[in-house]
């Protein structure tokens, strides 16, 4: 949809979805904006906004009105965009990432480089951003090394994603072919990556794919895609973490295979999204491990990704073709539907 036909000004805010377009396999188009209603959480789907290939995950600049995605194909690219305030794109420019398939990225909280996550290469790109945040050539890639104990999806290093730090924290790196978090600190200056010893070695055939940081700094939670789980850490001052236990991430029976995984902003709740059985589980972290509280069916079978928004959490399910909306309660953490799913061709990440 040209940018011109876009007017959603007055009416709320616009939020980007990205998805699988042919080239991976999926039914979208690119890029879709879609007005959001904070009051209601109702979603309006704007149309497509910038006509890319497999946009399969999205990030924003920390302060500039830029947004970034991975392009998930077998050469993988990261492209950027000027935001216009009516959710239009303006393309800005994109770079190969030196590897396959990337699946996440994400920018460095000083918003001076970009860090992207090469799924099939288990590799990790660095690029350079300028004043105005667009992507320069790479400066760094640091290839993982090792495999796992299941044959078929631990071949080989498989990273998944990119999580950097506050302030001079160090990047971790989740790997889920070599039950690895990987620490980086980045050098300014060369834009070069660091490693940190040692990494973190998760149990075998975890499979690990996303982390949450807790907003206090001192904890975060690791779901395991291949084992189901979610592993609670301390984080030290130095960067490390240290495993205080892990629970299931879901209570239902089935296939369970654990997607996105985020703390609430008042860091009392923690939610899980588990494809296979198609479910979101709340979990209280009043303890000192988290403790399900409930779960709710998200009508579809695979939800890739969610975002937590305002009062409400948005799901995207990548087979069901849809977006489902769900309306957070802040005292008890849990989640009830509101209104009809928002059909979206592919969705695989919600960017607020």
């Amino acid at each position: 949809m040209p940018a011109e036909e876009l007017d959603v000004s007055g009416q709320g805010e616009v939020v980007h979805i990205g998805g699988y377009t042919a080239q991976s396999g999926g039914r979208g188009s690119g890029i879709v904006a879609a007005h959001r209603d904070p009051r209601t959480g109702a979603l309006t789907p704007l149309g497509t906004v910038a006509a890319t290939p497999s946009p399969s995950f999205l990030a924003r600049h920390p302060s500039e009105p830029v947004l970034y995605a991975v392009n998930e194909l077998t050469d993988g690219e990261v492209s950027a965009w000027q935001v216009g305030a009516d959710g239009a794109l303006d393309p800005l420019g994109s770079q190969p990432t030196g590897g396959a398939e990337p699946c996440h990225l994400a920018v460095l909280p000083g918003g001076g480089h970009l860090l992207a996550a090469n799924y099939g290469s288990g590799s990790i790109a660095v690029f350079p951003l300028d004043p105005r945040g667009v992507p320069g050539e790479r400066t760094d890639l640091v290839v993982h090394e090792g495999h796992g104990p299941d044959p078929e999806r631990q071949d080989h290093a498989h990273a998944h994603m990119v999580s950097p730090g506050a302030g001079r924290g160090p990047v971790f790196a989740v790997d889920l072919g070599t039950d690895s978090v990987y620490r980086y600190d980045l050098d300014d200056a060369t834009g070069r990556l660091v490693p940190r010893a040692p990494r973190i070695r998760t149990t075998p055939g975890t499979g690990p794919r996303h982390l949450a940081r807790h907003p206090d700094g001192r904890r975060c939670y690791l779901v395991g895609e291949l084992d189901a789980s979610v592993t609670a850490y301390d984080l030290t001052d130095d960067g490390a973490l240290h495993q205080r236990g892990r629970v299931e991430a879901s209570g239902r029976t089935g296939h369970v295979q654990p997607s996105e995984v985020a703390v609430a902003p008042d860091g009392r709740f923690l939610y899980v999204a588990n494809r296979g059985v198609g479910t979101v589980a709340v979990f209280t972290l009043a303890g000192a491990l988290p403790e399900l509280v409930t779960e709710v069916d998200t009508g579809g079978e695979w939800p890739r990704h969610f975002a937590l928004i305002g009062a409400h959490l948005y799901v995207a399910d990548e087979r069901a073709d849809m977006v489902r909306v769900f309306r957070r309660d802040a005292d008890t953490g849990v989640l009830d539907a509101v209104g009809e799913p928002v059909p979206v061709p592919s969705p695989t990440c919600v960017l607020p």
